[in-house]
């Protein structure tokens, strides 16, 4: 592959430190939390220790101090890399995808309350958007938020929440006007005691064991009206401006796994043998290979010039629509074809790749269906 030209010294040595922290910290206990369900929250406050959280937090409040979401990108690649997308997705969810809702969406009184906190790694965000009727439709959520002098009291209940058991702030998508759709939806942050706020179970799923998703409920939580993040009704919007960001995120994730799967197979085809030989060495091993290494190069720069278009201000949601289903369905491909090659190892535990392919299946689903980024795709078209 040609040589990638996003990054520089800077930039590598703090990969070095980065991929020094998930071989300490993440790669020894990922095979636990996978078990437990969950990971200890003491490493994410090690990650905001060593200053892998909120990189583009200001240093007056206890961050980098640095906008370059290259270095997002670095942490995300590295976690993949080392075959922890279930350990470490707390961490991406985190810097990624909740972080400009506290950074952009915020006052000045909130900053102070809040960012400190999340760089240290003292608090855990989370985004909770979905509920059980609604997915994809977020005109269509039913929680509402009620105001009541100096607060909201908010009811509902929010579905396949990540970071949902571990988290200590959730901004939470509600109604502040039940009649309308896209404008009576407004963002209000609920802190971790509140009463009337309940997590549900850690949920059961297919894959990203080691991540926690949970059901959250709110029955008559009384949330300040300092919380709001910007202005009521506004919510909606601030959401779809974040919405090409967290794809993103999701995107380059989608890469760096997929090429996961790629360099262990390889190592895999030149250890394996059959018949007297490495089983790379057959024609369609060797043309299976071939294709994937060609589109993985392919998609690594296509990914990386999404980069330099966000850094720019430049990257649009039909774009990050096309980068997230296009990603995430080679990333599929990829960790399926890789669990082919490997046989019947492939299913066994042991092996990387099984969990790879398990953990890649959701990709398509969360952060807006694959299905929905065509359609975005196709509306841009003029359809």
């Amino acid at each position: 592959m040609l040589k990638r030209a996003i990054y520089n010294d800077e930039h590598d040595l703090f990969r070095e430190s980065f991929r020094t922290f998930v071989d300490k910290e993440i790669v020894p206990n990922a095979d636990r939390w996978e078990a437990e369900g969950k990971v200890d929250t003491a490493m994410f406050r090690t990650a905001g220790a060593n200053g892998f959280l909120g990189m583009e937090i200001p240093e007056e409040f206890g961050g980098g101090g640095v906008d370059d979401f290259r270095f997002n990108c670095i942490v995300n690649e590295e976690i993949q890399l080392a075959g922890v997308m279930g350990s470490g997705m707390c961490i991406v969810l985190h810097n990624d995808i909740c972080l400009p809702y506290f950074t952009k969406c915020t006052n000045d009184e909130q900053k102070s309350r809040w960012l400190p906190g999340i760089a240290s790694g003292e608090l855990m965000t989370a985004i909770a958007m979905t509920e059980p009727g609604t997915g994809s439709d977020l005109a269509g959520i039913r929680a509402t938020a009620i105001r009541d002098g100096d607060s909201y009291v908010l009811n509902g209940s929010k579905t396949f929440i990540t970071n949902g058991i571990n988290s200590s702030l959730v901004v939470v998508a509600a109604k502040t006007d039940p009649s309308q759709a896209h404008r009576g939806m407004s963002l209000l942050v609920v802190e971790e005691g509140m009463e009337g706020f309940s997590r549900g179970r850690n949920l059961e799923k297919i894959g990203l064991h080691a991540q926690d998703t949970a059901e959250l409920v709110f029955e008559d939580v009384r949330v300040p009206a300092a919380n709001l993040l910007g202005e009521e009704g506004e919510g909606f919007f601030l959401l779809v401006n974040n919405l090409p960001r967290e794809r993103l995120s999701l995107a380059y994730g989608a890469v760096a796994h997929a090429q996961a799967a790629f360099n262990w197979t390889i190592d895999y085809c030149k250890e394996r043998e059959a018949f007297g030989q490495p089983i790379g060495s057959f024609q369609n091993s060797k043309f299976k290979l071939a294709e994937m290494k060609t589109e993985l190069d392919i998609a690594q720069v296509f990914m990386d010039r999404q980069v330099e278009a966000y850094l720019a201000g430049e990257l649009t949601a039909d774009d990050a629509a096309e980068a997230k289903w296009w990603t995430t369905a080679l990333e599929n491909r990829v960790t399926d074809t890789c669990l082919q090659l490997h046989g019947g190892y492939g299913y066994m535990e042991e092996y990387p790749i099984a969990r790879a392919w398990r953990d890649a299946r959701v990709q398509m689903i969360f952060g807006g269906t694959n299905e929905i980024m065509k359609e975005i795709i196709g509306r841009s078209l003029g359809f």
